[in-house]
């Protein structure tokens, strides 16, 4: 009886240590690489510790080192007095040699587009595009718009997720279209309760751990496409 059970504890050590080889190691091609995820709340996590966000779990998962650059309320196209220099400016600031960068942004500048208008978003997102592309010209670039939410259609945010759309694909970035392919339905309030910080009173930006779990899939396969 006792070596019976000494097999079984062994075939579970055994078991357990080949799924945690699996995740992070030197057989991963991903492993060692250095990923930099820029952006606004979404990157930065809001009020939740980064640990809980989708792209740092991607990146543990991978075994990659990870710089996180995010700042609540920032912007692509305009600096903001509480949340700093606007992205197209901000990239700089950035490591050098980085593998792959991620911008996951565009919240901020819908809800103020009528002060930062349509056609400058497109202009300084593509100054953004153009410095990716000169400071990192053999990482793998990659963009995220944001979530869906209320009333989308015709919205604000609809135009600066295709104006998103637009100028990246013009530099041949690969964008994930966050607010139509995420399955994170931001607009509901039922959905926010599960997924979103504070229960999603008053919020359609900011996942919880939970939501983050649940986009985690979709982004990674997304990435893994390149």
């Amino acid at each position: 009886m006792k070596q019976l059970r000494f097999f079984f504890i062994l075939m579970a050590w055994v078991c357990i240590h080949t799924a945690w080889g699996q995740v992070g190691t030197s057989s991963d091609p991903l492993y060692g690489k250095r990923i930099g995820v820029i952006g606004d709340s979404y990157v930065r996590n809001h009020r939740e510790p980064v640990e809980y966000t989708w792209h740092y779990k991607f990146a543990k998962k991978h075994g990659m080192q990870y710089f996180n650059y995010g700042r609540n309320g920032n912007c692509v196209a305009m600096p903001r007095a509480r949340f700093g220099e606007a992205m197209y400016k901000r990239y700089k600031e950035m490591t050098d040699s980085l593998d792959y960068v991620v911008v996951i942004a565009g919240h901020n500048d819908a809800s103020l587009l009528d002060s930062i208008g349509i056609d400058n978003y497109k202009e300084k997102l593509g100054i953004l595009c153009e410095g990716l592309i000169e400071k990192y010209p053999s990482a793998k670039l990659f963009f995220f718009t944001c979530w869906t939410r209320k009333n989308f259609s015709g919205s604000a945010a609809e135009k600066v997720v295709d104006a998103t759309l637009e100028v990246c694909g013009r530099y041949s970035i690969p964008v994930f279209d966050a607010a139509r392919k995420g399955n994170i339905f931001a607009q509901s309030d039922a959905f926010r309760k599960i997924y979103f910080q504070n229960e999603g009173v008053n919020d359609t930006a900011h996942l919880n751990a939970k939501g983050h779990d649940r986009f985690l899939p979709c982004a990674e396969a997304f990435l893994l496409q390149y």
